[in-house]
């Protein structure tokens, strides 16, 4: 796969003009009033909590999505793609791509709109009657002539000058009074049939999602941002910030507008005059100036974005091989999309000439309801996936994102079912099509419903046991597969408890009660005694962790035993766990005394060496590293982020010591790196290197640092140490010494 390289200078800033002009764009000058005298005050402020319950959970998912990926050219596109595969992400892509594009054609119509009294007075003062449709295709030109020779930085520079005169006309127009409302009721609205004095047109009242449909445009604006993601210089920041403020703002100014609108004219001028602003305002001209504004505006949007998409989805490789090509081809070192404007302005020129802003309007709507539910759905099905490699620096609630995305599906079905069947066929026809002929993947998609599937059937294995398809063994995307065997369960709690603080959120766990002797009648009423005494040890405290007892006439063969049977997951397990208390050295000696069956099947291997405290307040957590822990170092990492996921150490606070020979170790920086850009969370602060030139300096640093500490996490070569080199730290509290076979990869 081919990839652009973008040449990005932008920031914050752009992500945030391009959504706010879209979102004050040409639907609030031109479909509020009309909407209040239609559906009246109450549901017009309905229509913009259902518009926000859509945008907002759909900005939030954006936030979430853009800080745990790297975000590149596409914007919208490239995040439900990377999620869903480029199969789905390629279908959705096109049809955001002509929502785009159509969008052009409906902000040139708006702009038409604005320019009735120039219309006006050419026609009063020289008798030219100049027609609209001239109007929509000589502003089509000039966009595209722009475009393709200017680009999207002078397009970022507009915005400034446009933002600017929306402000001002809002302001005109809140400074204003108008001719006041007679009827300030909430709930009133037009007659259902009203005749227009000076033309004898008839108005037929609209319905909720009639006006619904046509005003659902403006709320469009948070996408607009999201197509700069690949000049941004760092999306993470970049498009969650631009995004959620220019929603919140536009929450303000969308709620002052209608009551402003409400207040301050009859219904039935709202009604007849969809440009009734310009009687409000204290100098009319500016409301026009400011819809213009808005119009250009959002429409330079647009024609910036649209390109975008289609170049990331021909970079992707989603369209057949020369059109692909042809199509990812940008010009000098931006990689200006130029071929991608092309089609994009010949499909506003299309548009353009139907005219109709309404009809227009519903199009759109369609197509982005699809966009935004499909981002709401990335987010839930993410979070429900619980993957350890998702790991966002901004999180929305699952709940949040799965009612914006139910919102979407029920809403296109509202405003027009016959339209939402036929948005929904066409994404069939053309994610069918993209299937057929290779032209993308089904690995996001894939990665995430096993996800779920693996949350659900791991709630449901604890009583089933049923089979995983996991690999165990994989470096990436790791997941604990804990098995523990103890014969002292009823004696110390510290191995089971380990044992299901790991197994907690993110994998399994199978702790077994090993009982020493033959098995026979007497063995297996031990055994059943002790397996219902452990569940009913365990029910109290949220146990998600496999039970079981073995019986077997020694520790070898026990081992040997489990390490074969298939863990809670339906395979083996990948992580092998021993506790022992340092007052019986027994379980210690056992697992030195076995290592080559442990390392047989490539397990990980924990000692827990117990101090008496229980782990102590739960809350500090210190990892010491040497150079030597090039295998370990990344499992002790995951390791401590996996249990800071389980309640009992959620307040928990990581420390990270590196031991170096000298002031400078390229491993330490290399791991410190990685815990930052992995997202793993260890404040910066509690990351330290310590200088310590031998073993006798290295032991009476982490005595004398880690002393207090509720758990320390040890690297440990098991195959070169001796039983006593465990005793050396005594005075430490409950203290795990990792061996990894293979190094983790943290991403």
């Amino acid at each position: 796969m081919k990839v652009v390289e973008q040449f990005k200078t932008m920031g914050t800033w752009p992500v945030f003009l391009t959504a706010i002009s879209t979102i004050l764009g040409a639907i609030l000058f031109l479909r509020f009033g009309y909407s209040i005298a239609h559906i009246g005050l109450f549901q017009t402020l309905l229509i913009i909590l259902l518009g926000h319950l859509v945008t907002v959970p759909a900005a939030l998912a954006v936030a979430e999505i853009a800080t745990n990926q790297k975000v590149e050219g596409g914007g919208a596109y490239f995040m439900i793609s990377r999620s869903f595969g480029l199969n789905i992400g390629g279908a959705i892509g096109i049809t955001l791509f002509l929502s785009q594009s159509i969008a052009v054609a409906f902000y040139i119509i708006a702009f038409t709109i604005s320019s009735r009294s120039v219309i006006s007075w050419v026609d009063l003062n020289y008798g030219i009657l100049i027609e609209p449709l001239w109007i929509n295709l000589t502003m089509m030109g000039l966009l595209t002539l722009l475009m393709l020779t200017k680009g999207a930085n002078l397009g970022v520079k507009a915005l400034y000058f446009v933002v600017a005169a929306l402000c001002t006309a809002l302001l005109f127009f809140f400074l204003g009074t108008g001719p006041g409302n007679p009827v300030l009721d909430p709930t009133a609205t037009i007659p259902e049939y009203i005749t227009v004095a000076e033309t004898g047109e008839v108005i037929k009242r609209f319905t909720f999602f009639q006006v619904f449909t046509f005003i659902f445009p403006a709320f469009t604006g948070i996408a607009a941002g999201l197509g700069l993601s690949g000049d941004l210089k760092d999306p993470r920041k970049s498009i969650p910030r631009g995004t959620i403020y220019a929603t919140v703002v536009g929450i303000v100014v969308y709620v002052a507008v209608a009551l402003k609108l409400w207040y301050s004219a009859p219904l039935e001028s709202l009604a007849t005059d969809e440009l009734f602003m310009e009687q409000i305002s204290i100098w009319p001209p500016m409301i026009a100036i400011g819809l213009a504004a808005a119009a250009i505006s959002s429409a330079l949007g647009s024609v910036m974005i649209a390109p975008r998409t289609l170049q990331a989805l021909a970079v992707d490789g989603v369209f057949p091989g020369k059109m692909s090509k042809w199509l990812s081809v940008g010009k000098g070192e931006r990689q200006e999309p130029v071929r991608a404007s092309i089609a994009t302005c010949i499909i506003g020129f299309a548009f353009v000439a139907i005219g109709d802003i309404n009809a227009v309007a519903e199009i759109i709507s369609m197509f982005f309801m699809v966009t935004y539910g499909a981002i709401c759905l990335v987010s839930f099905l993410e979070q429900m996936a619980a993957d350890p490699s998702y790991r966002p620096t901004f999180k929305s609630h699952w709940s949040i994102s799965l009612v914006g995305a139910v919102l979407c599906f029920v809403l296109m079905f509202g405003m027009n079912a016959p339209y939402a069947i036929a948005s929904i066929v066409v994404m069939i026809l053309i994610h069918a099509w993209i299937s057929r002929r290779g032209g993308g993947t089904q690995g996001g998609m894939v990665r995430l419903f096993r996800g779920i599937i693996f949350q659900i059937t791991r709630s449901l294995q604890l009583a089933l046991q049923m089979n995983d398809e996991d690999d165990l063994k994989s470096t990436t995307g790791w997941r604990p597969f804990v098995l523990s065997i103890s014969p002292d369960s009823f004696k110390r709690k510290e191995g089971f408890d380990m044992t299901r603080w790991i197994a907690h959120k993110y994998g399994f766990g199978t702790y077994m009660h090993y009982i020493k002797g033959f098995l026979n009648e007497d063995t297996s009423k031990e055994a059943q005694i002790a397996h219902k005494d452990l569940v009913e040890w365990s029910r109290g405290g949220s146990s998600r962790v496999q039970l079981d007892t073995i019986i077997s006439p020694s520790y070898t063969s026990a081992i040997a035993q489990c390490v074969q049977l298939p863990g809670l997951s339906g395979k083996g397990n990948n992580l092998f766990l021993m506790e022992y208390d340092p007052g019986n050295f027994e379980n210690r000696d056992q697992l030195l005394n076995n290592l080559n069956i442990l390392k047989a099947v490539d397990l990980d291997l924990l000692l827990l060496r117990s101090s008496g405290r229980s782990f102590g307040t739960r809350h500090d957590i210190h990892l010491w590293i040497t150079p030597e822990d090039k295998s370990n170092a990344s499992l002790m990492i995951l390791l401590s982020y996996i249990l800071q996921g389980h309640p009992d150490w959620s307040e928990s606070s990581i420390s990270v010591f590196f031991i170096c020979e000298g002031s400078d170790d390229q491993h330490a920086t290399h791991l410190q790196a990685q815990i930052v850009e992995g997202r793993i969370p260890i404040s910066e602060q509690n990351i330290e290197i310590v200088e310590a030139n031998n073993q006798n300096e290295k032991v009476s640093h982490i005595l004398n640092r880690s002393g207090g500490a509720d758990l320390v996490i040890l690297g440990f070569d098991f195959d070169s140490s001796k039983a006593e080199d465990f005793e050396i730290y005594h005075g430490l509290g409950d203290t795990m010494f990792v061996y990894a076979s293979l190094p983790k990869l943290i991403q």
